[in-house]
């Protein structure tokens, strides 16, 4: 569970997420306080806040994991995920409806906020999968683009890719789906069977996406690269452009993995919810769509995930 706190509140025993400041004054992520100098140089940075997880060290009243007050373990990891994720969805509704809307984009905020969902994801990935799974039509664009982004981190990790481009990576996984709020929503939430006509609206939002994001210069292009192109298969068959492997970028193949994976095992009107299982199984057997290297990666990613 993650939690922010002052800067002038953390102590040795915490465990850091991530600290809100730009890399160049503080790269380190992912750690447990347990020096002063690390202490210092937290507190040398501009940041005001610090994100820290509570499952994996200190909370901000000094009490250890197994010292606060008992409760099922799974229990509890459901709850905390749960509330997570209802909350990042709401905030990650608000910053779609500024850019929906023409207003300013705060990269820095988009950054934290995905470092923040990434950490929810690599600390509770079978967690954070059962939860998503789950979703009311109202919230399905936002809380798919949180589960994307959460697993377009932790496999951009396994394939060791560094932090920047991992941050990006988790950006443009929220992102990635903003075409769909220019759909008319009884399109976009229709139970029944689409017509030709609404299946057309609804293959547009990649474009549409990519256009929106385009007036935003600040965003690196592989997010507008990754909100264009997500639905692209390796053989051409895909949309909107029609391109083949050759064209398509490691992190775009990566992006479609993930975003295909999360549709399949999430329950929507339309259809059951499959297994992950099923869900590798049918993406691996189609190497003519999907990259077999993330396929499989993904499928090891999702195998060893921890449950706190």
């Amino acid at each position: 569970m993650l939690v922010k706190i002052a800067k002038d509140r953390i102590r040795k025993g915490m465990f850091v997420e991530s600290v809100a400041c730009p890399s160049r004054e503080f790269a380190q992520r992912r750690f447990l306080i347990k020096t002063d100098a690390e202490l210092n140089d937290i507190m040398a940075t501009s940041a005001v806040e610090v994100s820290i997880n509570v499952l994996l060290g200190l909370d901000p009243d000094g009490r250890a994991p197994e010292a606060r007050p008992s409760k099922s373990k799974s229990d509890r990891a459901r709850a905390e995920v749960r509330n997570e994720i209802s909350q990042s969805a709401k905030a990650l509704k608000a910053s779609l409806g500024d850019l929906v809307a023409g207003r300013s984009v705060d990269m820095a905020h988009l950054t934290q906020a995905a470092e923040d969902n990434a950490g929810i994801w690599s600390d509770s990935t079978v967690v954070a999968l059962e939860v998503t799974r789950l979703k009311s039509k109202d919230e399905t664009t936002y809380v798919h683009s949180l589960a994307v982004s959460g697993m377009m981190t932790l496999l951009a990790r396994s394939l060791e890719m560094d932090e920047e481009t991992t941050g990006i990576l988790g950006v443009a996984g929220m992102l990635h789906d903003i075409g769909k709020l220019l759909i008319p929503s009884e399109i976009l939430t229709k139970p029944g069977k689409l017509t030709d006509q609404e299946r057309l609206v609804i293959r547009n939002h990649p474009e549409a996406g990519y256009r929106l994001l385009q007036s935003y210069p600040d965003l690196p292009p592989v997010v507008l690269d990754i909100c264009r192109l997500h639905h692209e298969a390796l053989d051409g068959s895909g949309y909107p452009l029609g391109l083949k492997q050759k064209d398509l970028s490691v992190p775009v193949r990566l992006s479609t993995v993930c975003d295909v994976f999360e549709a399949l095992t999430s329950v929507r009107p339309y259809k059951r919810p499959w297994t992950s299982t099923e869900a590798l199984d049918w993406m691996f057997a189609r190497p003519h769509f999907f990259d077999r290297k993330m396929v499989i990666r993904l499928g090891s990613v999702i195998a060893d995930a921890p449950l706190h």
